[in-house]
């Protein structure tokens, strides 16, 4: 039986091993997820849109996060999980945020919660922490407040927007986060977010030049049918065939009848954890989103100006 990873862990695997995180919602997807050596579980609040039927996340409520996470935390005890605040649970009040924060950890065990934004939920951020809870910074696209940002669209493709992006992860490090998940950012942004962080920075449509990568379950299954994003890849095919390949099966027809879902589940989380740990997904030019024509050098250029001010100000 594997042993649940800390954040210490974490910290360590930073910069040598990369960090494989699923988003799952059910205990059997949570079993196969164990079984298949995935490091961390996000029960995420697009179980709105996966699970419910919902047109974004802002319809679910905390009753339903937390079921489901308790699901999971039954289907796989031996990783580590987070729950996802949905909206509304922690943007009123501090207090707010700190109480919603203790009722996933009482009732479902999670081992710690996420929270979408930079800047702006910093305090937020302190106050779990301070609570004695672990918190993951998401920032990006926030699909939470997709409204502000046009829909559900890339982030940081323009040097003004990437200082902003760049900004909100430097905020949430500071308010105490131990890791951060970057969500539909250029990988140039991405990999100057993780060079500036001393914590663990994840991806999900960030590209590959972080710590880890993150993916929703039904996506890379291949049921998500309505929408898929730039970022995601559908690991069945590989996994059928490897699964056909190790029994001796591979031959014309193809005899199938030993297959079920549960090992083609099982078997195309083994697939996206192999890759990831290779650095072999996501592939830079399928699976990533480009910053504007030009943008990157005035970025570089912003970045070297900022900090030439902040030397100037501790001298």
């Amino acid at each position: 039986m594997p042993k649940k990873k800390t954040i210490f862990d974490f910290l360590n695997m930073r910069n040598k091993e990369k960090i494989t995180y699923l988003v799952t919602y059910d205990y059997h997807s949570a079993q196969r997820a164990e079984e298949a050596g995935i490091e961390m579980i996000l029960v995420g609040d697009s179980v709105g849109m996966s699970i419910y039927g919902y047109n974004g996340t802002v319809p679910v409520t905390m009753d339903q996060v937390v079921d489901h996470a308790e699901t999971v935390r039954r289907g796989a005890p031996n990783v580590f999980i987070i729950g996802d605040m949905p909206f509304g649970s922690y943007q009123l009040t501090v207090e707010e945020a700190v109480a919603n924060a203790v009722r996933f950890h009482k009732e479902a065990g999670v081992d710690a919660i996420k929270l979408e934004g930079g800047v702006r939920v910093a305090k937020y951020i302190k106050a779990i922490v301070e609570a004695g809870m672990n918190v993951m910074g998401h920032i990006g696209l926030t699909p939470q407040s997709s409204g502000q940002l046009g829909g559900f669209k890339a982030q940081g493709q323009t040097a003004e927007n990437a200082i902003k992006v760049i900004e909100d992860a430097l905020a949430v490090e500071a308010a105490g986060a131990f890791a951060l998940l970057v969500e539909a950012v250029p990988p140039e942004v991405t990999e100057i977010i993780a060079k500036r962080l001393k914590i663990p920075v994840l991806s999900i449509g960030g590209g590959p030049y972080c710590d880890g990568q993150l993916l929703l379950d039904i996506d890379l299954l291949g049921r998500g049918t309505i929408f898929s994003p730039k970022f995601v890849k559908v690991f069945v095919p590989q996994a059928i065939k490897q699964l056909l390949a190790e029994n001796s099966l591979m031959k014309y027809p193809p005899d199938c009848s030993e297959l079920d879902l549960a090992k083609i589940t099982r078997r195309a989380f083994v697939e996206y954890v192999r890759e990831v740990k290779e650095g072999a997904f996501p592939d830079p030019e399928k699976h990533c989103y480009k910053m504007f024509e030009g943008e990157l050098k005035k970025l570089e250029e912003k970045l070297a100006k900022k900090d030439a001010e902040k030397f100037r100000e501790i001298l």
